[in-house]
Formats: structure tokens, C-alpha cells, sequence
């Protein structure tokens, strides 16, 4: 579940997330639309209204645990190399000063070469006859005026071969230690553009949190995630070597540059002048690698947007038929962005050719020019060895340079374009501390228009309404009632008037507060891939946990680059908020809503295909157990102990597939589930071992056989595919290869016989019986046979004492080799990767008698009902799975959530805009009169009307007309508001005032609760 934003419904120009914080701004001097102020240079800084608010309570904005940063929620300067100084200068300046630091010891490696050929090899430290010299003798070079050459250590006599011996040793330390300084660099380097990647990245997302409404209306959600996820990985990695690379590079190449000088001048500048070249030539032409590399940046995006709307649009390419039309349209984008690809390619290894011929040509001249001067008696051999040495060390740090030069173009080029979607005109204001109070009192609307591109939705809306209150808008057809809801919830911005309660305009009150007092349903509900349960209590998650245990290298990092602190995951959860206490008075609360909703019995069978974990359901796994045992007893009571045929270790279970008999057990990895188990290898170690490899591939030939000649001539969606589940349409042509493969091999082996020699000779032409690879897709075709299902008679008595066999060697194999997958069935315990359905039967139920579905499902609901399991089985069903944008649920489902969503949050403004018209008319009706019931007297109401029908059940009304709202007015002959019923029918009462056993047990009604068992 995503963490962070507040209420998640939007519809039309609303947030997802924080509300917004309308026209907030606007006091204190702030700026309402966000625009740039005069001499800010940083990106979504919140206006001087939020700096004085925040300099006055002393509060830190976002992110202010990082005293070298702004907040963390804007702060991008318009300048890359200013931001990464304003955040990581205390660490580049300490990466540089052990960069200074190298620059010594990585001289003194220049040195030696010239050292030891001289000295040691031609022995130029022995001319005068001497037998020894010095050796390690350490001196202090400082200039004459500041007292000349000091001796540090006068050395050690040594002779020639210690000499040399002592001289390439040291090379090898200082080798060494030059590499233990780069390793620290550039682990150092590394870490610091990590960090600030992260830092960038999280700004970024908090920037998102704030953008506009109208900024929302023109963003794609797959353009805006590509910018986070990979647009900005080259920034972060540049970030760490925006000075050190340079200030590392520079002074390696200026060492050796100087090294080279004071060996020979001509030779230094020589190598100077084609560095000089460099420098000047190659960047010219990697100017045009830029702009190709900024259109393919924007093609990218482009593409990655294209792509996320037709995924989130694929029903309606499928049902208007324009699958080949956006492949025509998407070929058409790859071509165009190969091209690019293609240019930028051509020129980029041009340039780098011609780079890498100048590096070349300078040992060249080095060895011609070099040379010359060691023949004449101007350069020693040492010199021209240890001049070819530093050489080979300075092409290396100067081609990177130039390669940093054209990445610092190329990375500030994509920052101005990651700039360019957080313009703070695009952003809300940063959120400050203001009032918490009770939306209670006499809200009144002064002047609120709304403009939209197309033109104005609400002009000069002026009216006043007394809250707590329920209130119906009736709508016109147009969207004014619509926006004017979205206007009191929050959730649009008016571009002109204001909304006061008590005389205090509500932009005196906090965001936070807001959200936690006004909460919203849209027509269009947004859920987050996650469970049932952590999307209901979405809006709960607002308050961070105080006694948490946090890591404290985890908390020092979130602080150094202005991350959140506060523990995750951990429970957010304000149970306050929902009147409860805990985490199960909280479940029942939920499950006692959408039962009255009508949601109960679906929660319910989404328990029975939910997973008991036996740690966090103790209770109900034991109880499951008991179950097991008793509903094993009520079958043979009743003489249904046939309909059920039990696992058993020791028997082979008739009932289920030839892979579950095998496994014994549910697979928790993919590679032990469907086809895959015949490709694993432990697998066919114990097929092969017990013999059964064998059988299954005949079973496979049998079966593949049976399928052609019934499926041939049939079409793809014919019923028979899914009663014979083995093979689909598209997989009849390779099995009929195989059939095939297999009778040519048949036909061979019948007319030149089966000697080695010929057996031999057949697999060399490829005529063998079968290879690996048409062995393992037979096999794979009987893992999911059943015998009473399929009927083929494929299975006798000794394959299955094989299979029992088997199956014991399989488990101790997959334990033996420490890969495990498996969780196998044990009747005293629980399988926690079954379906708790599965649990309770604890076997299969037998296909061959009639109506053995029915009678199974009759006894085990009475059995549930019995043992009052039902209220437990339900909360497992709050752990289902609603998958991305909850299209694992129906749209009524997804219209529940989000209204259970927004009532256990007790707001003291409820805002219903078409939250109700995916129920039904019938439905909506029935919830509309349990909202009415609880609304009023506490707590306000709001409902969008598509009509008047129901407008007399509301105690004021209001009416959309154009662009105006009109009202309010009271519906005719009503004798009472919903404010006077009776105690306790407020929502913001207790979890107990919901309903009459809310703090007890929930669960369907015992009438309404058989459901389908069948496996």
C-alpha cells in the first residue's frame, strides 16, 4: 500500500491524496497560484505567508531533519550544481581533501619507473664505484628562502640487486596505496550520489503530493513515474562526481602533465597540445550528441505515457477492435525513436574514434621525438620510460573528463526537463499550522466561482447552511453540482470567492485538519494494490507510532538525506479517529459497515479463499483443526463419509492431480507450480529415480494423442478446451510435431533396425525417440490429470504406490537440497498456503457421485454456523486482494470500499458525489437511508442527486442551474431533520453506536452465509 496522502478519491480535477489547501496562500502575503517569487531561484518553495507561519511556531517545514537542507517537499534549485553543493558539501569537501591528499604518493609511483631503471638496472647510483648506496632516504623540499633541503632519514646502504629489489617493492606499495585511495573514492562517490538520488527522488514524490488540480488533469501518471524511476538515475549518478570526478581527474592528469614537464619540456608540451586539442575538439562535436539525446528523452517519455494508456485503456481497445491500429501507432513511435537511437549511435562512436586516434598518436611522437632525444644525450632512458609511463596514466583520466563534460551537459539538459513538470505555478502551498476546530456552525459560500479551460462551471455562488445538517444538490445534468461538492470537500480550487464557517475563512485551517474532518467519495473510487482491510483504513494512516524501534543506521541515513523519520512499516493507524481502540475493535467496525452496506456475504467468500497464517490467526487455526475432525465425524454421521475422499500420507488421493499427489502439499514458488514442476530439477532427479519419468511421458503421448484428434477441427473457445485443461489451441501444433518426431523415429527404428549404431546414427540426424525438451513437455501434460475428471484410464494401481512412493522421496530430496517450495499437508496442522476452504475439507470432494457439491456445502455451512467460525472467517476475508486499482473487484465492490473508507474516519463533513450510482438504484436507496439515519445530528452530510426523487428525504436541498447553485430550500411536508434522531445514531459516537453488537463478533447472517465449497 502506498503511505502518505490522506483520503484517495478523486473525480475530474480533484487531489488523491492531501487536500487542497485552497486559497491558503493568499493570507499572510502568500502567493494563491504558486508563482515564482522575485530573486527565488529554487523550485517549490512554499510562499512568505508559510515561511512567517512556520518562523513564528517553530515548526520545521517537511523534511527539515537535514540542517543543510530546505524542505524536503520542494527546494530544487534551478541550478543542478548548486542544489548537489547545498546538500552534499560537507562530503565533497571531504572526498576532495582525500583526493589532495593521494596526489603525493601517486607522484612518487610516477617516479620510481625512472628510478629503478636508472639507479638499479643501469646502475647510475654505483657510477663512482661504489659498492652500496642509499636507499629510502627521506627528504623535506622547501625553498631556499625558507631554509632549503632538510634530511628527514638518511636511509640504508644497500646493494644493486637490493636496490632494485627495495625500489620495485615500494612501487608495489605505492601501487597499493593508490589503490586503497581509489577504492575509498569511489566507494565514497558512490555513496554520496545514492544518497542524494534518494533525496531527489523523495523531493520529487513530495512534490507530487502538492501538485494542482489543474496541474493533475495535464500529467500522466506513467510520464511522472518515469521521471522518478529512471529519468533521474543518470542525475543521481552524476551527482557523485559533479566535483570530486573533476577535482579527482584533474589533478591525476595535472600530476602527470607536470611530471612529464619536468622530465623534458618538449615532450610536456607535446602531450599538451594534443590534451589541448582534446579539450577543444571533442566537446564541439558532442554538442550535437546533446540535442539527439534530449529528443530521445522526450520520445521515451512520450512512448512510456502512450503505453500507460493503453494499458489503462485496454478494455476498450479490445472492444472497439483497434488492436492493430495502436500496434500501427506504436511500431510507428519504436521506429521513430530507433532512428534517433541510430543517429545518436553513429555520431557517438565517431566521436570516440576520433578521440581515441589522438590518445594514440601521442606515444607515437613520444617514441619518435623521445627516442631522438635519447640518441642525442638530451633524455635518459629512465626519463623516456618513466615520460611513456605517465603517459599511459593520462589519457584515461582525460578521456573521462571529457566524457564528464559531455554527461554534465547532458545531465543539467534532463534536470531542466525534470524541472519543467514541478513549475511552482503546477504546485499547492506548503501546508502550515492553523486551526482544528469542528466544522460546526454557518457555512457560507461568498462569490466561489470555478473556471475551467472549456469556460466557467460556477459563477458567483453565494449562499449560507447551517452544520451540522444533511443536504441534497440536485443536479442539472451539467457539472456545476458535482464541482460545487468537490468545492466543500476540498477537492477543487475556486478561482474566485471564499468559503467561511463562523465568519473565519476555512484557509485558516490546517490541511491536516481538513483532511481528518472533511472526507470525500467520488464515482470514480481510487484503490491501491493491497488487502481489503488496508485500503478501507487508508485514511487512518495518520498517525506515526511513538515507541517504534528504529534502526539507528536506518535514522541517520533518512535524516542525512532528508527522508522521513518516522518507523516504516509500522502501525499508522489512529484508532482514535475511528472511536476504537485497537486493531480487532477497528476490523469489527469495518466488517460491521459493509455488512449493513451489503457487502458481508462477498467478505465473507473471500474468507473462504483466503490463507490462514497460523501466527496471526492462532485462534481460528486451532479452531480449524477442530473443524477438520468434526466435519469428517458430521459426514460419516450423516453416511456422506464417501463424498470427501481425505489426504492421506500414505494413499494416493483420486480426487486430485498427479502433481498434487506428488507434492503433497500447495507450492510456494513458481517453480514448482503448473508445467514448471516438470522442468525443476530435484523433480526429475526423483522421476527418473522411481521410474516414473518414464510413465508420465507415455501418459503424455497418450494424452496429447487423444487431445489432437479431439480438439482437431474445433475453434479456439469451444467448451472441450476447458473440460480437458491439458493443452490450449495454441499449443496443438507443437505436440503434434512431437507425435510426429516420435513416428518418424518409430518408422526409422522398424526399417534399419535398433542396434547401437543405428540408435546412434538417429539421434545425430535428430530422429532420437524424443529430446529433453519434447520429454518434459509430455510429462508436463499429465501432472494435471485426474482420472474420475478426464477418464482416459491412464492410471492403474501400481502407478499410483509409485507416485506414494515418490512422494516421500520428493519431500526429503527438496529438503535435502535446501530449497524447500512446498507446504506440505499435515492433518494436525494448518496449510498456510491453502485456501482455508481447502483447510476445512482437508481433502477432495468426489466428482463421480451427483449433487456431492451441494451436500458437502450444506454440511460444512452448518458446521460453521455451529462452531460460530463465521465472524472469524470473515476477517480473513478483509486480507483479500484487491490488486492494482482494485480491478480484482467489481465496480460495486471497489463503490463499497470507498465508502467504508470514508465513514470509519467519523468526518464531521461527508461529501457523497456519485459515490452511490455503482449500487444500483434499489441499493442505493437502502444505504442512502442508513446515511440518513446516522447524519445530522454530529455530523453534516452532502449527496449529489442525479435527480429529485429522493430530494424531500434531506433537511435542505440545493439545485444546480448552469452555473449557478441556487437554494437552500427546505423539501416540502417534512415534519422533522435528521438531527433529531434518537441518541447514538451519530456517526461520530463510538465503534458501539454503529450498530447494536458492533464491539462483538461480525459476521453474515447465518441464512445468507452457504456458499459454494467445491474445489
Amino acid at each position: 500500500m502506498s503511505g502518505g496522502a490522506g483520503a484517495a478519491e478523486r473525480t475530474g480535477g480533484g487531489v488523491a491524496g492531501e487536500a487542497p489547501t485552497v486559497g491558503r496562500a493568499s493570507r499572510a502575503g502568500g502567493n494563491p497560484t504558486g508563482q515564482e517569487r522575485t530573486g527565488q531561484e529554487r523550485i517549490g518553495h512554499e510562499p512568505a505567508g508559510r515561511e512567517l507561519a512556520t518562523a513564528k511556531t517553530g515548526n520545521r517545514p517537511e523534511g527539515g531533519n537535514d540542517p543543510e537542507a530546505a524542505d524536503s517537499s520542494g527546494g530544487l534549485d534551478r541550478s543542478l550544481f548548486r542544489y548537489i553543493w547545498r546538500h552534499s558539501k560537507r562530503d565533497q569537501i571531504l572526498i576532495c581533501a582525500v583526493v589532495l591528499a593521494s596526489l603525493p604518493l601517486y607522484f612518487a609511483s610516477l617516479d620510481l619507473p625512472r628510478r629503478i631503471v636508472n639507479e638499479a638496472i643501469q646502475g647510475h647510483a654505483f657510477e663512482k664505484g661504489n659498492e652500496t648506496a642509499k636507499f629510502l632516504i627521506l627528504r623535506l623540499q622547501v625553498p631556499d628562502w625558507f631554509g632549503g633541503e632538510r634530511l628527514l632519514f638518511p636511509g640504508f646502504d644497500v646493494d644493486r640487486f637490493e636496490l632494485l629489489f627495495g625500489l620495485s617493492s615500494m612501487f608495489l606499495l605505492l601501487v597499493l596505496i593508490n589503490g586503497a585511495f581509489k577504492y575509498w573514492i569511489n566507494v565514497a562517490k558512490g555513496a554520496l550520489g545514492e544518497r542524494m538520488l534518494r533525496r531527489l527522488r523523495y523531493q520529487l514524490f513530495s512534490l507530487i503530493m502538492r501538485f494542482s488540480p489543474d496541474a493533475l488533469r495535464h500529467t500522466k501518471a506513467s510520464e511522472v513515474a518515469t521521471i522518478i524511476r529512471d529519468e533521474v538515475e543518470p542525475i543521481g549518478g552524476f551527482i557523485g562526481d559533479a566535483y570530486i570526478l573533476p577535482a579527482f581527474l584533474g589533478t591525476q592528469a595535472a600530476t602527470a602533465m607536470t611530471f612529464i614537464l619536468l622530465q623534458n619540456v618538449w615532450l610536456g608540451l607535446l602531450a599538451a597540445g594534443v590534451v589541448g586539442v582534446q579539450f577543444v575538439v571533442i566537446p564541439r562535436l558532442r554538442r550535437e550528441l546533446l540535442r539527439l539525446g534530449r529528443q530521445r528523452q522526450l520520445a521515451s517519455r512520450r512512448l512510456a505515457g502512450r503505453v500507460g494508456e493503453v494499458v489503462d485503456g485496454i478494455a476498450a481497445v479490445h472492444s472497439n477492435g483497434a488492436e492493430a491500429w495502436e500496434r500501427a501507432e506504436i511500431g510507428h513511435r519504436l521506429g521513430s525513436l530507433f532512428d534517433l537511437r541510430l543517429r545518436i549511435y553513429r555520431r557517438k562512436f565517431m566521436v570516440k574514434f576520433l578521440n581515441n586516434l589522438l590518445a594514440q598518436m601521442t606515444p607515437f611522437l613520444f617514441y619518435c621525438i623521445g627516442g631522438y632525444f635519447a640518441l642525442k644525450g638530451q633524455l635518459s632512458i629512465g626519463q623516456l620510460v618513466a615520460v611513456i609511463a605517465a603517459y599511459r596514466d593520462l589519457p584515461p583520466p582525460l578521456k573521462e573528463l571529457i566524457d564528464w563534460d559531455q554527461q554534465r551537459l547532458d545531465v543539467q539538459v534532463k534536470y531542466e526537463q525534470v524541472l519543467q513538470q514541478f513549475l511552482p505555478e503546477r504546485l499547492l502551498g506548503l501546508d502550515a499550522p492553523g486551526r482544528d476546530e469542528s466544522l460546526c456552525g454557518r457555512l457560507a459560500v461568498e462569490g466561489v466561482g470555478v473556471q475551467e479551460p472549456h469556460g466557467p462551471v460556477l459563477t458567483n455562488v453565494s449562499l449560507a447552511l447551517p452544520l451540522p445538517s444533511v443536504i441534497g444538490i440536485v443536479s442539472d445534468g451539467g457539472p456545476a453540482a458535482s464541482t460545487f461538492a468537490r468545492v466543500l470537500a476540498r477537492r477543487a480550487t475556486p478561482t474566485s470567492g471564499r468559503v467561511t464557517l463562523e465568519d473565519h475563512d476555512l484557509a485558516e485551517w490546517s490541511g491536516a485538519a481538513l483532511t481528518r474532518r472533511i472526507a470525500y467519495a467520488g464515482v470514480d473510487p481510487i484503490l491501491f494494490p493491497g488487502s481489503l482491510r488496508e485500503n478501507i483504513v487508508y485514511g487512518l494512516n495518520r498517525r506515526p507510532p511513538e515507541t517504534a524501534e528504529t534502526d539507528a543506521k536506518v535514522l541517520a541515513e533518512a535524516r542525512r538525506t532528508g527522508n522521513p523519520v518516522e518507523p516504516f512499516p509500522a502501525d499508522w493507524t489512529d484508532y482514535a479517529q475511528a472511536g476504537v481502540t485497537d486493531a480487532a475493535a477497528l476490523d469489527a467496525l469495518v466488517l460491521d459497515w459493509l455488512t449493513r452496506i451489503g457487502m458481508g456475504e462477498e467478505v465473507y467468500r473471500f474468507g473462504l479463499l483466503g490463507q490462514v497464517d497460523p501466527e496471526r490467526h492462532a485462534d481460528l487455526a486451532a479452531r480449524l483443526i477442530e473443524a477438520r475432525t468434526a466435519f469428517r465425524e458430521r459426514l460419516a454421521a450423516e453416511g456422506h463419509a464417501h463424498l470427501v475422499e481425505p489426504f492421506d500420507p500414505a494413499r494416493y488421493n483420486r480426487q486430485a492431480t498427479v502433481a498434487e499427489n506428488l507434492l503433497f502439499g500447495v507450492p510456494t514458488t513458481t517453480a514448482l507450480t503448473g508445467r514448471a514442476l516438470a522442468e525443476h530439477p530435484v523433480v526429475r532427479l526423483v522421476l527418473d529415480r522411481t521410474g516414473l519419468a518414464d510413465n508420465l511421458v507415455t501418459m503424455g503421448e497418450r494424452i496429447a494423442a487423444t487431445m489432437l484428434e479431439i480438439f482437431r477441427g474445433l475453434p479456439s473457445g469451444h467448451p472441450l478446451f476447458e473440460q480437458f485443461s491439458f493443452l490450449s489451441a495454441d499449443e496443438l501444433p507443437e505436440y503434434e510435431a512431437i507425435l510426429a518426431r516420435r513416428t518418424a523415429t518409430e518408422a526409422s527404428a522398424e526399417r534399419h533396425g535398433t542396434s547401437a549404431f543405428e540408435r546412434l546414427r538417429r539421434r545425430w540426424i535428430g530422429l532420437g525417440r524424443y529430446g529433453s525438451a519434447d520429454a518434459t513437455r509430455l510429462i508436463a501434460l499429465p501432472l494435471a490429470y485426474i482420472e474420475p475428471r478426464h477418464r482416459l484410464g491412464l492410471i492403474d494401481d501400481a502407478f499410483r504406490e509409485r507416485v506414494v512412493e515418490a512422494r516421500g522421496q520428493l519431500r526429503a530430496a527438496l529438503d535435502e537440497a535446501g530449497m524447500g517450495g512446498v507446504d506440505f499437508y499435515d492433518p494436525d496442522k494448518v496449510c498456510a498456503a491453502a485456501p482455508l476452504r481447502d483447510n476445512l475439507l482437508f481433502g477432495r470432494i468426489n466428482q463421480s457421485v451427483a449433487d456431492a457439491v451441494e451436500t458437502v456445502t450444506a454440511t460444512g455451512t452448518a458446521l460453521v454456523q455451529e462452531m460460530q467460525l463465521a465472524p472469524a472467517i470473515t476477517r480473513v476475508g478483509l486480507d483479500h486482494q484487491v490488486g492494482p486499482e482494485g480491478r480484482f473487484l467489481s465496480s460495486t465492490q471497489r463503490a463499497v470500499v470507498s465508502l467504508v473508507r470514508a465513514l470509519i474516519r467519523r468526518p464531521d463533513l461527508l461529501v457523497l458525489d456519485g459515490a452511490l450510482s455503482p449500487l444500483g438504484e434499489a441499493r442505493a436507496r437502502t444505504v442512502l437511508g442508513l446515511l440518513l439515519e446516522r447524519f445530522g445530528r454530529e455530523n453534516s452530510l452532502v449527496v449529489v442527486l442525479p435527480n429529485d426523487r429522493v430530494a424531500d428525504r434531506f433537511e435542505l436541498v440545493l439545485r444546480a442551474s448552469g452555473t449557478a447553485i441556487q437554494g437552500p430550500e427546505r423539501p416540502r411536508g417534512q415534519a422533522a431533520s435528521p438531527g433529531e434522531a434518537g441518541p447514538g445514531a451519530g456517526v461520530a459516537g463510538p465503534a458501539a453506536a454503529v450498530s447494536g453488537h458492533a464491539g462483538g463478533e461480525t459476521g453474515p447472517e447465518p441464512a445468507r452465509v452457504e456458499q459454494d465449497v467445491k474445489a
